[in-house]
């Protein structure tokens, strides 16, 4: 999960509101300019003091973290030294290619990086995070709204360890909060007995081609059921009459569900360009990936039934042609019209049944 610190500099009508939601959804810091707006906050919460231009105070007592500018307020090893107590980080504004030189530097050696991009593009963060990759220090970058959060912690695939943003209305904490946490958690992927294949006619399937270059053991997992999934592989592997297309999954009948972000399902036909699905690999490990377009075609559909450990049945329609595969134990990659009684399969059991796409704990049965 991601770092969030809450800034309330400047805040004035919410800022007493702002400081509750901060508390309520356990946001790891809150950043004031004075102590005494430190104050009363709970032990679960980290203090930083961030006093800009403003001179340091002689006693940082109520700080857990202080942020300065060396030209400011001196060197941080000899602040470190006179404040054994107090962790010591350093605030860089990045404006030009010497204030980015100042940043990459900070992040190498500075335990707290708070670092400010003037410009919108986010190639300078891309530099200073290649600069401190394997750094033990934490890299916080200012973000003016959840959005910006969002792809700062995207940027280069890790992201920036946290980010510092000012609300600017009730709701923004909760928001950051929610865009901070892991939204691509590990599944526990099961081996499924394949009991019965069958041709069932024909009818309408999707096509996932998505803006993600899918590894060889990558697929999405797709079901007739909410309650059981298979996992699909992508169009990484060589076929001897098309070329390869490594960012699509031909997936399943058009009913079918898919995972998505925290995790909610959807239908295959309600993606569209800009929907979100969740690339899963044969251990479990996921990434969110956007939807490019969805290509939805009449074929002849082929429905394999398979067994959990657990006795729970799963069921997938898709395309009845041998370069349709799904992803056996180890990677094994199956053609889905040369599968047999016996075959094991790799799938997913959600625990839920689903109301809109949303896990919901009421009785629902799927035949």
């Amino acid at each position: 999960m991601k770092i969030c610190w809450m800034d309330v500099r400047g805040l004035r009508d919410i800022r007493t509101t702002v400081i509750e939601e901060a508390v309520h959804q356990r946001v790891d810091a809150v950043v004031a300019a004075d102590l005494s707006d430190l104050d009363g906050l709970p032990p679960t919460v980290r203090k930083v003091l961030l006093p800009g231009e403003a001179p340091l105070p002689d006693d940082l007592t109520g700080a857990d973290i202080v942020i300065v500018d060396p030209a400011v307020h001196g060197r941080i090893d000899e602040l470190t030294h006179t404040h054994p107590e107090i962790e010591f980080g350093r605030f860089v504004e990045i404006v030009d290619a010497a204030t980015l030189d100042e940043a990459c530097a900070a992040a190498r050696t500075e335990r707290w990086s708070v670092l400010l991009f003037r410009d919108p593009t986010k190639i300078p963060l891309e530099i200073v995070l290649a600069a401190a990759a394997g750094a033990d220090g934490s890299i916080i970058t200012v973000a003016h709204d959840v959005e910006e959060a969002t792809i700062i912690f995207g940027v280069l695939e890790h992201g920036s360890d946290g980010v510092m943003m000012r609300p600017r209305a009730v709701g923004d904490v909760t928001a950051l909060k929610a865009a901070a946490l892991d939204q691509s958690p590990d599944l526990d992927l099961v081996e499924l007995e394949v009991t019965e294949i069958r041709r069932v006619g024909m009818g309408e399937r999707a096509c996932v081609d998505t803006c993600t270059h899918f590894r060889e053991d990558e697929g999405i997992l797709v079901g007739s059921h909410s309650k059981g999934m298979v996992l699909c592989v992508s169009e990484t592997h060589p076929l001897p009459y098309m070329p390869t297309r490594p960012f699509r999954v031909n997936a399943g009948a058009i009913m079918s569900y898919t995972l998505s972000t925290e995790g909610r399902t959807n239908y295959l036909s309600e993606l569209r360009s800009g929907s979100k699905v969740l690339a899963v690999d044969v251990k479990g490990r996921t990434r969110v990936s956007t939807v490019g377009r969805v290509k939805i075609e009449t074929r002849p559909l082929l429905a394999v039934d398979a067994v959990a450990p657990n006795g729970v049945t799963v069921n997938l329609i898709l395309q009845d042609d041998w370069h349709v595969r799904i992803l056996g134990p180890g990677g094994a990659v199956l053609n889905c019209t040369e599968l047999k009684p016996g075959d094991k399969v790799l799938g997913y059991l959600p625990t839920a049944d689903r109301h809109v796409g949303y896990p919901i704990d009421e009785f629902c049965r799927e035949q």
